[in-house]
């Protein structure tokens, strides 16, 4: 195999697993921006949502 096909695989399972844990991985988008708007005091809320929406839909589909 070679290196290409290596990475294919990686990449492949990858998703396969973000899939599989699609739920999971957005609660923890959820409470990352939770935790970045405490710390801010909620100045930046407007872009954590937008930077939360784009992480949520960046995850593959089951």
């Amino acid at each position: 195999m070679s290196f290409a096909d290596n990475m294919k695989g990686f990449v492949d399972k990858g998703k396969q697993l973000a899939a599989e844990n699609s739920d999971k991985i957005e609660d923890v988008v959820d409470k990352a921006g939770d935790f970045i708007d405490d710390k801010t005091g909620g100045k930046y809320v407007d872009k954590v949502d937008k930077a939360q929406e784009a992480a949520k839909k960046a995850i593959p589909d089951k």
